[in-house]
This record gives C-alpha cells, structure tokens and sequence, in this order.
C-alpha cells in the first residue's frame, strides 16, 4: 500500500474544501450580484490547477471520489485502491471542513452560505431530480474531460492541470445558482456532516443527491469515453 498517494488525496481534498468552500462562506453565491459567484467558481478551478502540480505526480490529484470511479472504470486503478482514495478524500473534506468551522467560529465571520459551502436544492426549487439531472451532466462534462486530456492517446502533458481546473470553474459557472455545484461527492459529505454537527441539518437531507448523481455522471463518462476511445 502506497500510504503517499492516499496521504496526497486527503490534503488535495483538504484544500479544495478550504479554498473553494471558504471562498463561498466570505463572499457568498449570489446570482444577482455576480462578483461572489465567480469567485467561487474560480476558487474551485484555480485550486484544482494548483493541486494538480503539487500532487498530482504523487496520486494523479483526483481528490473526488467521482474522478476516481471515472479512472477505475477506464482501468487506471484497481477497486482497492478505488475505496482507499474516496476514504482519504472524505477525510481530507471532513478536515477541511473542520478547519473553515474553526477559523470562522473563532474569528466570528459570517457564514454567508449557512452551511460551510455545502450543496443545496434551493436553485431549482426544492426538486431532487432537478437536482440530480445537473449534478449527473455537469459531472459528465468534467470527468469526460479529466479522462481524454489525461488519456495516453493525447499530448496535453503539462496542460492537463489547467484544462481541468478552467472545466471545473466552467462547471461552477452554471451549477452554483442550481445546486451550488458539487461534481464531488467527498466535497458535499465534509461541509454537510459539519453543518449538521454545528446544528443546520438542513444539508444533509440533499446529501444523497450530490453522492449519487455524480457517480452517475463519471460513470456515463467513462463508458462514453472508452467507448469513444476505442
């Protein structure tokens, strides 16, 4: 067991909830105004191309447990190492998390989320299948993309990390007014189960949708692309 590469997933993770979470709680979501959307939208980018040169020759800087079932069913990894990284990776969320509670608590910020960054309904009106049907095509979008920019048949090389990192703010850009945009089951667990444990439950009824929908989506992904690569 290469403890590395699960140690490199847990703080890629990590960092991204920080970042991109914590970008939402200072400076909220709001479509109206626009300045806090985008924002958000480039936390959440800019963090990914950052981490996929800082760890990404380590663990290949999936840090989503939905990327890590995109590149298990196109080969890349053995179901072993598949359930050790999405364990890391919640870690990492849960750790993150944990650290946006401290930081805010203490220095007595506003939440302008309400709920450390965590993923909600409210865009599409309450509905879980709206819900669902975003999370399941923005998630297709983005590990369509991870899985032909990093396939051996390409050369982006050193570029991937950028191409992945502007797809996730281009994901961002449409999902946040829908549902927050998370593409990323371990980035919605972390900030819901905290909420929860500093008294808003309010996230963790959604929970199962952005766990299952963007399961869903890199599946149909990586189906689509093996199919498509072949």
């Amino acid at each position: 067991m290469n403890m590395k590469k699960y140690i490199a997933e847990c703080i890629g993770t990590m960092v991204l909830v920080v970042v991109g979470c914590g970008t939402a709680m200072l400076v909220g979501c709001d479509a109206a105004s626009g300045s806090g959307y985008l924002l958000t939208a480039l936390a959440f980018g800019l963090t990914i191309v950052g981490m996929a040169y800082c760890v990404g020759n380590i663990s290949g800087c999936h840090i989503n447990p939905a990327v890590s079932l995109g590149v298990l069913m196109s080969g890349g990894m053995t179901v072993s190492e598949f359930i050790s990284y999405v364990v890391a990776q919640c870690v990492g969320a849960l750790v993150g998390s944990g650290v946006l509670a401290l930081i805010f608590k203490l220095g007595n910020v506003t939440d302008q989320t309400g709920g450390f960054g965590s993923n909600g309904l409210a865009g599409v009106n309450g509905s879980p299948v709206a819900g669902l049907l975003v999370e399941i095509i923005l998630t297709f979008i983005f590990v369509l993309t991870i899985l032909g920019v990093t396939s051996k048949k390409q050369a982006y090389g050193q570029m991937a990390g950028v191409v992945i990192g502007f797809t996730l703010t281009l994901v961002h850009i449409l999902g946040i007014g829908l549902t927050g945009t998370s593409v990323n089951p371990a980035r919605s667990f972390g900030p819901a189960l905290v909420a929860a444990f500093t008294g808003n439950p309010a996230p963790i009824a959604a929970l199962w949708v952005f766990i299952v929908g963007p399961f869903i989506g890199a599946a149909l992904a990586a189906v689509v692309y093996k199919y498509l690569e072949a």
